[in-house]
């Protein structure tokens, strides 16, 4: 005959059933509590942290070879679309380049770059995954608008700089050109300018995305720029100093004029979807 163990009870001592109820410290729908609420994500250790951050990491290390073995089977077309409209400025039309290995750099760079382009969304697929575990369940759903506004957003922004940006920025530095001065520029300081002007562009056209979640979480109101406005203008300036490739007024006024309009937008953002009080009866 087999023996069944009497049911122990799960009430710790202590306990207080007017507090409580009969049902326990759990309540009547187990240790979640009622049915609907919204819970965070569950908590983790910070060894659980880190192992979740390698993951991410690798995510992205593979997301970007990805990306890379797309962009190098068209890396020629990809060259030319970036230094064709440079070279047309150009008196000479050519670009100099003094050591032998550098085109073969320049082309792997290219392809490096073009390449984080093609993987942007799915690395900002990983940084979602990596924070999501934080965010209460009702936060959860804004992954897929996440990841869409920030690719959106960063190509919108790796456009202005190429399209505008750049080009501007280029015209001035020919623009001092003289009949005893002449304009030789090097392949590997011109390209390296490209892409940190058109990263920093990316970047910053992030802003309205940010503002968009922000406030619905709540965090920000379109009130609370407005009124911040005087010292958004000077972090913006400083930003723009500092993301700025060159030292010179016009790379600096050329990112901090969109980062400006970008603030703008992001106001209206955020009086748009800001969360709104709960009307009282």
């Amino acid at each position: 005959m087999a023996l069944v163990p009497f049911p122990s009870s799960s009430v710790p001592d202590g306990y207080d059933e007017q507090r409580f109820g009969p049902e326990g410290p759990e309540g009547p729908e187990g240790p979640e509590g009622p049915e609907g609420q919204d819970e965070p994500g569950a908590k983790m250790s910070f060894l659980e942290h880190l192992d979740e951050l390698r993951k991410r990491l690798i995510g992205c290390a593979f997301s970007l070879l990805f990306g890379c073995a797309i962009a190098f089977i068209f890396v020629g077309k990809i060259q030319e679309f970036i230094m064709l409209p440079l070279i047309a400025h150009l008196p000479s039309g050519k670009i100099i380049y003094t050591s032998g290995f550098e085109p073969f750099l320049l082309m792997m760079k290219i392809g490096a770059l073009a390449g984080l382009m093609i993987a942007s969304p799915l690395i900002l697929w990983q940084l979602w995954l990596f924070i999501a575990p934080g965010l209460y369940q009702h936060e959860k759903r804004f992954a897929i608008p996440f990841v869409f506004f920030s690719t959106i957003f960063f190509l919108l922004g790796a456009a202005f700089s190429h399209y505008i940006a750049f080009p501007w920025a280029w015209a001035f530095f020919i623009s001092w050109e003289t009949q005893y001065m002449e304009f030789l520029p090097d392949i590997k300081p011109l390209f390296s300018t490209y892409v940190k002007m058109l990263l920093a562009f990316g970047l910053v056209f992030q802003m309205p995305t940010l503002v968009f979640f922000l406030a619905r979480m709540g965090m920000v109101t379109g009130w609370f720029l407005v009124k911040n406005t005087k010292y958004a203008v000077l972090i913006i300036f400083i930003v723009a100093a500092v993301l700025s490739p060159g030292t010179d007024v016009v790379s600096q006024a050329l990112m901090a004029g969109p980062m400006l309009g970008l603030y703008s937008i992001s106001i209206i953002v955020a009086y748009i979807f800001q969360k709104r009080k709960p009307a009282e009866a």
